[in-house]
């Protein structure tokens, strides 16, 4: 192996927050590197790979600061957190810029105010450190290494205090973390949920097997170290796969599901239900979203992709009538249940995939003003699009967490008849690369 070290400066940070440099021609992305720093860095030839290692930084960037985490260089949850909140909200002002300035103008980021402990929804994995301690955390990137962590700055700190206590009980209880070689052991993951607004809390144990010993006992033990838990679930995977989830529930304690208030409605989030995870910015990226489209009030709404009906839900108040559409069945029956404790009445939930949807509401003549759309990160594929301008509404209101799909689609939208008329970058996810952004989008 060949190997040798260079001085090179930063040129910039692409979208996962890793700095990149270029060398011979060639760009490499290094993490905890800034735009700008001076750095020395290992280059290692290994039968015809290059590959890039940081060494050394040789000039730091004021926007540098010490990450408050100590596991920050081994996780990779976040990816940031050496740059200054006012760092990153510059690097994620330009990032969006650069991929959608050319549709409009891009307005300032809408950062937070406190940008810790912002997460509602905390997962965690088990396993034995080297002594055959009993250790709880997350993944180090790209391994299956369990990095001990006893307390995460972006998430809630009551899951993590939860989190502590199930690890102590396990020992007493006996029960075994998982191991995904030798599928030996019983608890896999921990998934935990808490309303921020009611203070109910979900606790998820994703477990190999439904004989779970002493399982009354454990319940009422973890109770009453944390009377504050509203529900415990036990989720049963074992298949061989590193999917968190798997298909059967068996709802050990309560009822099964917590509720929470958003934008002044309340919503029952079930284990597999996708809700936001900060639920502060969510409030801040739907009202934009709703200013966006401007509503008079007679307005009939498709809301895309609507999953528990938070967005279709919220803009109800405001417009004549909402249509949501949703393949997941099981996020239908939620958004159904929302609406009805809501005693919302002009919301219509419909399963189904979201483009062959709207190509019978196309056919069928009806008239829909408003598309509400927000896919996941890979964005919309063709064929959604496609049946989005053959519905032809006046106005679409774009959310996305993943500003390069939302970039290619909107030029196919642009190139169909319709222009963006605003553009909001909401910072949902500090300390991480990732971006929320809104686009108000109009028929020409």
């Amino acid at each position: 192996m060949k190997k040798e070290l260079l001085k090179v400066k930063c040129i910039g940070i692409n979208e996962d927050g890793k700095g990149i440099v270029s060398i011979n021609g060639k760009e490499y992305y290094l993490p905890n590197l800034i735009e700008g720093e001076m750095a020395t860095v290992e280059i290692s030839q290994n039968k015809g790979v290059t590959t890039a290692k940081l060494i050394k930084i040789e000039e730091e960037s004021k926007d540098r600061v010490k990450p408050k985490c100590p596991y920050y260089s081994k996780c990779g949850g976040c990816q940031i957190q050496h740059l200054s909140y006012e760092g990153q909200s510059r690097f994620k002002q330009r990032n969006v810029e650069d991929l959608l300035g050319s549709f409009c103008k891009v307005n300032d980021i809408l950062v937070m105010k406190d940008p810790y402990n912002y997460r509602n929804k905390i997962h965690s994995t088990f396993s034995y450190n080297k002594k055959r301690e009993i250790i709880s955390g997350i993944y180090e990137e790209n391994t299956h290494d369990v990095i001990n962590i006893d307390r995460c700055m972006i998430q809630d700190n009551k899951a993590d205090e939860i989190i502590e206590t199930i690890k102590g009980l396990m020992k007493s209880f006996k029960m075994k973390p998982y191991d995904e070689d030798t599928r030996d052991g019983f608890l896999r993951h921990v998934l935990i949920k808490r309303g921020f607004a009611t203070n109910e809390v979900m606790v998820v144990l994703v477990v190999s097997t439904k004989i779970f010993p002493g399982k009354n006992n454990y319940i009422k033990a973890l109770r009453k170290k944390h009377p504050e838990i509203s529900t415990i679930i036990m989720n049963i995977n074992n298949r061989n796969t590193s999917v968190v989830l798997g298909n059967e529930e068996i709802v050990i304690y309560g009822k099964g599901y917590i509720e929470d208030i958003l934008c002044d409605i309340r919503f029952q989030i079930s284990a597999k239900s996708f809700y936001q995870v900060n639920p502060i910015q969510t409030e801040v990226l739907y009202n934009k979203a709703i200013e966006m489209a401007k509503f008079k009030g007679n307005e009939t709404v498709l809301d895309a992709y609507c999953g528990i009906g938070t967005i279709g839900l919220i803009v109800s108040k405001k417009v004549k009538n909402v249509i949501g559409v949703e393949l997941n069945k099981d996020a239908v029956k939620d958004a159904i249940k929302n609406a009805k404790q809501n005693n919302i009445k002009n919301v219509y939930f419909y399963n189904d995939d979201a483009g062959n949807f709207m190509v019978k509401l196309a056919n069928e003549n009806k008239n829909v003003d408003v598309v509400i759309m927000d896919p996941p990160r890979a964005g919309s594929d063709e064929r959604f699009l496609s049946s989005l301008v053959k519905l032809s509404p006046e106005k679409i209101v774009y959310i996305s967490c993943n500003p390069i799909t939302q970039e290619r689609d909107l030029r196919y939208l642009v190139r169909y008849g319709y222009k963006a008329t605003e553009i909001q970058p909401v910072d949902m996810f500090p300390h991480t690369g990732h971006i929320e952004c809104v686009v108000g989008i109009q028929k020409t």
